[in-house]
This record gives structure tokens, C-alpha cells and sequence, in this order.
């Protein structure tokens, strides 16, 4: 039977995109997106997932008092749907221990920064703020500590001398969509696990993953 996928949303989706093509063409292998989850009730992402014919539910946080009651809430939305694995993909909300552990070594995340450097919001901004000569984006498990979870790949990008904020993010949003949908890959084909916090794959303690620049943004 396909590995069953759901993916977590709160924006235009362009990670989503990157998981369903690479569903369609094989790259992440026997696995289905059973739905896709926002918590904002506009997010283009729900669009992209319904045009694709993909159940689409929003749990808008804006509807509870606190963030256990939102989780509780969204994770029954997620259990309806029996996931194999979840997958974050622009999911903008700060998700609790009790959350991330009801889902250990299923739920994994990408963030825009060569973890563990700038962790949390505004990424870029704080890479040129730096002067980091190389930037890009990390995927990993997703444990109780905020973007700490073990670090499954990293992809660097060089940070260029005439970078502003957007030019950055958009070379960093590339590295996104080709490290993500290979670290599902993995992960679904059961290669790839999470064991006392620390990565394995095969059944081997991984070493440290080294950033690698894609080929075509050394210039």
C-alpha cells in the first residue's frame, strides 16, 4: 500500500508543489498526499491541493484560546486522515511538546537557514545582517525544541555581494523544493528514521550532513 502523506500549510503552497511533483514523477516513491491542512482558511495552498483533487480542511488557530486547544484540534483533523508521515510546508505556528511527541519521528519540517543558525523567524534578513558568506535551508525531524529536532539535509546557497532580502530568500526557496522532496524519499521508504533523537538511516547512526551547493548558484 502507498505511504500516506498528509502536509501542513499556511501559505502559497510552493513546497506542497515541489512534494506533488515529486510524487508524480516517482522521486518520493509509493506515497500518496492524503490532505493538506492550513490553518489560514485563504491560504493559496488549500487552492493548489483542491485543484489536484486532495481533501483540504483548515483548522483556523484564530478560533482558540490557546495553543494546546489549537493543536488538539488540528490533530484530529491529522489522525482522521491515519498518516503515515506529516510533513511541514510553510506551516506557520509554533507547534507544542505534547504535539511533536505524538508524532515522534513521523513529523518533519523545512526551514529556511543552515540549522542551527537562525532559528525562528526572518532567516534572511538575519543572514545579511551577519555577513554569512553561505545561507540556504535545513530539513529535519521536529521535536519539542523549536527547529532543534536532529537534522535529517541541509542544502547551502552562497550569499552574493548585491543579495537583498528577497534575491536571498528566492535562491534559498530553490534549495527548498530539491531537498525536501528527497528527504521524504527517504523517510518513506523507511530508510531514513529518527531513533533517541538522533538520525539513521539503514539502520546506521548518521554522520554530520555537510551543506552542498546546488550546482548553478555558485554565480
Amino acid at each position: 500500500m502507498p505511504k500516506r502523506l498528509v502536509v501542513l500549510v499556511s501559505g502559497r503552497g510552493s513546497n506542497l508543489q515541489a512534494i506533488l511533483s515529486a510524487c508524480a514523477s516517482g522521486q518520493i516513491p509509493a506515497t500518496e498526499v492524503v490532505a493538506v491542512i492550513s490553518n489560514r482558511p485563504q491560504a493559496p495552498a488549500l487552492a493548489l491541493a483542491a485543484a489536484a483533487g486532495i481533501p483540504v480542511r483548515c483548522v483556523d488557530h484564530r478560533r482558540f484560546g490557546d495553543r494546546s486547544s489549537f493543536d488538539a484540534a488540528l490533530r484530529a483533523q491529522i489522525d482522521d486522515f491515519a498518516p503515515d508521515h506529516i510533513a511541514l510546508a510553510g506551516f506557520m505556528r509554533r507547534l507544542t511538546p505534547e504535539f511533536a511527541q505524538h508524532y515522534g519521528g513521523r513529523l518533519v519540517n523545512i526551514h529556511p537557514s543552515l540549522l542551527p543558525a537562525f532559528p525562528g523567524l526572518h532567516t534572511h534578513a538575519q543572514a545579511l545582517a551577519e555577513g554569512v558568506k553561505l545561507h540556504g535551508a535545513t530539513v529535519h525531524f521536529v521535536t519539542a525544541d523549536l527547529d532543534a529536532g536532529p537534522i535529517i539535509v541541509q542544502g547551502a546557497v552562497p550569499v552574493l555581494a548585491q543579495d537583498d532580502v528577497d534575491s536571498l530568500a528566492a535562491r534559498v526557496l530553490a534549495m527548498e523544493h530539491r531537498i525536501y522532496p528527497q528527504a521524504i524519499a527517504w523517510l518513506v521508504s523507511g530508510r531514513l528514521r529518527m531513533e533517541q533523537d538522533k538520525v539513521t538511516i539503514d539502520g546506521e547512526k548518521a554522520g554530520e550532513f555537510s551543506p552542498c551547493i546546488w550546482p548553478g548558484t555558485e554565480d
